[in-house]
């Protein structure tokens, strides 16, 4: 089973390249971030023609996240919880039924937490404290449990192209890593790292030539359960997507599990 995280970046500006990526790879699960749309204005149908199951959490030009699958949704949840006020899409997650039992796939985009002097940097660590508690919760099923998407965090200095340059930013500063550290020390794993420990970027600013110079960081994560975990077969980062016509910022990343 292939499932894939891929900040978009607009679906609507993406779409002719998702679906043409969508008939060439046939991945089972596609989590999408910042969709930036509605859930009614979500092109579902075009999505749907390729035998696709789509699920939405949308929001008006910001943010919004998505789940495209083969596998028709059990269930589905979407929002934090925790905060009854905050109203930025960014958490949808579905369950699914699959020959080995149940799988859980949860898909979200942490916020960027930029400029870290304002009210955003307070916003994305309250964030990560609300996600750890729920990543706690759900690891209690003791079930394959797949948390993924555009975690806005680079973990180590093997995933910047120049540490020292990016040190101090929302993407890599104390508060942040140690939180993240907190996630994993719950038990989960990183799918890239659990393969490789070269650097596999997934984001490259489209200013300032980063593409071209390959000056990449890796901030788009797949964090497996034990359960999830034991079934990892492959990780793979679509890197080639980045060189193509309209391309978002980011890459697909994709794990492979024999559910």
């Amino acid at each position: 089973m292939r499932i894939v995280t891929w900040n978009i970046n607009g679906i609507k500006a993406r779409l002719e390249l998702l679906l043409a990526w969508l008939e060439q790879e046939q991945p089972d699960i596609v989590c999408l971030q910042e969709i930036k749309s509605v859930d009614e204005g979500f092109p579902r149908e075009a999505i749907e023609a390729l035998g696709y199951n789509v699920e939405t959490h949308g929001q008006k030009s910001w943010n919004g996240v998505a789940i495209l699958s083969k596998v028709p949704f059990d269930d589905v949840q979407r929002g934090l919880p925790g905060d009854d006020t905050d109203e930025q899409a960014r958490l949808i997650e579905g369950v699914f039924s699959v020959p080995s039992g149940a799988v859980r796939v949860c898909n979200i985009y942490l916020p960027n937490g930029n400029p870290v002097d304002t009210e955003k940097f307070p916003y994305k660590l309250a964030w990560m404290d609300r996600l750890i508690a729920f990543a706690q919760q759900r690891l209690t099923f003791e079930e394959p449990f797949i948390l993924l998407g555009d975690f806005n965090l680079i973990p180590t200095p093997v995933d910047v192209h120049d540490p020292d340059a990016w040190w101090g930013d929302a993407l890599y500063r104390p508060e942040s890593l140690d939180r993240f550290r907190q996630l994993a020390n719950l038990g989960l794993t990183d799918a890239i790292r659990a393969m490789t420990d070269e650097p596999s970027y997934t984001f490259w600013d489209f200013q300032a030539g980063a593409w071209r110079r390959n000056a990449g960081i890796r901030i788009d994560h797949l964090m497996l359960s034990p359960q999830a975990a034991d079934r990892l077969e492959g990780s793979l980062v679509h890197k080639d997507l980045r060189a193509r016509d309209k391309p978002s910022d980011h890459v697909p990343v994709e794990g492979q599990f024999s559910f």
